[in-house]
């Protein structure tokens, strides 16, 4: 697989793919991350990448041309199967779609910025748009790589133990059961006598059980659909 994610501030994106799970994963050429500067394709010599909005709208968009440009660029390279917007009116982010995108092969990523982008880039050049939340950041850079490590964790081989993914919250329509570890009492504080039992049937129903409590009290309408 490969991201590339197109940017105004790449410096945001410096760290987020230097450490844990996602790290590993480029470390073991399961994936590729590249950061590309949108400025590199700005206009003029000051590098222009925003202009005003037409209609008077306070804020500053993101012009078409450099993102035509760069995005143009990079197809005359390889093929895509997304053309990704992070925007905060796309389609609310869920497992299912990070268990689609995980499919693919080659994706960008594009931020937005200040006000937005220009509408045509969205008519034109993006193929999904995805937001992580009904609310606004300042830009598309820590949405994109938290989009990213949702995705690459679910590649094969990017988590020691293949079957830790499987049991996310979200993979079947539930949240995840409470988990302990070591040891057994602290503080006066037990782990459920059914967890230390040996037996794998009664714990598997438990575990069952406690994720639909758990959904139920925590996200009813998981339950409704």
């Amino acid at each position: 697989m490969r991201i590339d994610i197109i940017t105004v501030v790449p410096g945001l994106l410096d760290g987020p793919f230097k450490h844990s799970i996602v790290a590993r994963a480029i470390k073991k050429g399961l994936v590729e991350i590249h950061v590309h500067d949108l400025r590199e394709y700005g206009l003029g010599s000051r590098k222009t990448v925003d202009d005003y909005s037409y209609g008077g709208d306070a804020g500053m968009v993101m012009m078409v041309e450099p993102v035509y440009n760069i995005i143009s660029d990079l197809k005359k390279e390889r093929d895509y199967d997304e053309v990704i917007y992070l925007s905060p009116d796309g389609e609310i982010l869920t497992q299912q779609i990070s268990n689609e995108l995980s499919l693919l092969g080659n994706m960008i990523f594009l931020c937005g910025h200040y006000k937005g982008i220009d509408e045509r880039i969205r008519e034109h050049l993006v193929t999904r748009e995805i937001s992580v939340g009904d609310f606004v950041v300042s830009g598309g850079e820590i949405p994109a790589a938290l989009l990213a490590d949702s995705i690459i964790r679910l590649i094969p081989g990017a988590l020691s133990d293949s079957t830790s993914a499987l049991s996310d919250s979200f993979q079947d329509g539930l949240v995840a059961p409470p988990v302990y570890t070591r040891p057994a009492e602290f503080n006066g504080w037990k782990v459920p006598d059914i967890l230390l039992s040996g037996n794998p049937k009664m714990i598997e129903q438990w575990q069952e059980q406690k994720a639909i409590e758990r959904t139920r009290e925590r996200r009813p309408k998981m339950l409704e659909k």
